[in-house]
């Protein structure tokens, strides 16, 4: 699996999930565009992460749920680099709430920025990919957009948007070489994971078959086979990757 003169933009990518996809898309060769709403200094660790893996990198401060910014971050990194070769849609936040209680905003702030935001970057990255005739992207989908989960409705409905908008833009951009495929996660450790309480986290694990939590390298290993050579014959898919939740 090699990225040599690729260029990958990696959404909602200054740490957790999308700084590990950021990793192992450097480390395979590729030239990383980070994108984040953190300022410069925030991303400042990042950056040396992935330049000490020696790969060519920039970051890009843009709220993708603005279509404006958006477009923006896809035009940053073709003027820098010429091309497009992966997009990698990260970005996402929860405002958790059972629906009766739902604020208005929290339902638009959520939809906003995981599906909305996927659709902005999709819209202005298959533009140039269109025009070379080639392209990867992988959408950050979640197990709850297939099942759903109490408590997030929002969360529920933009993941399962993300998997709708997956499988149209795989049919509409196949013929233009561009493949589009989803990533469906189930409890992964990161830092939210890690703050809940003992009992909390026996709970979950104590569903999932493979009886432990996943890991960012996983989901991130996934993310860079599909936008490998290697999975050349592959679009419009979702990949669970939950050590058998939904099972």
């Amino acid at each position: 699996m090699s990225f040599k003169d690729k260029v990958a933009i990696v959404t909602g990518s200054a740490r957790g999930i999308g700084f590990a996809i950021c990793q192992k898309l450097a480390k395979e060769g590729a030239s990383i565009v980070i994108n984040d709403v953190v300022d410069e200094q925030s991303a400042t660790e990042s950056i040396k992460a992935i330049v000490a893996l020696g790969a060519e990198v920039i970051y890009v401060k843009a709220d993708i749920s603005q279509t404006e910014q958006a477009k923006s971050l896809i035009e940053k990194t073709a003027d820098k680099f010429g091309h497009i070769d992966v997009l990698v849609n990260n970005a996402g936040i929860t405002r958790d709430s059972l629906l009766i209680r739902m604020r208005e905003e929290d339902w638009d702030s959520v939809i906003a920025i995981n599906l909305k935001g996927t659709f902005n970057c999709i819209q202005a990255a298959a533009k140039y990919m269109m025009k070379q005739r080639s392209g990867v992207i992988v959408n950050i989908s979640s197990v709850v957009g297939v099942y759903g989960n109490a408590g997030q409705a929002n969360y529920s409905a933009s993941k399962a948007g993300v998997i709708g908008l997956t499988k149209t833009s795989a049919k509409e951009l196949a013929s233009r070489g561009i493949r589009v495929n989803a990533i469906a996660p189930g409890f992964i450790e990161t830092e939210m994971t890690k703050k809940l309480p003992e009992e909390a986290r026996n709970v979950i694990i104590e569903r999932i078959p493979m009886g432990k939590l996943g890991s960012p390298d996983n989901v991130a290993s996934l993310a860079a086979f599909l936008a490998s050579e290697e999975a050349g014959y592959i679009t419009g898919q979702v990949i669970g990757l939950d050590g058998g939740l939904v099972i």
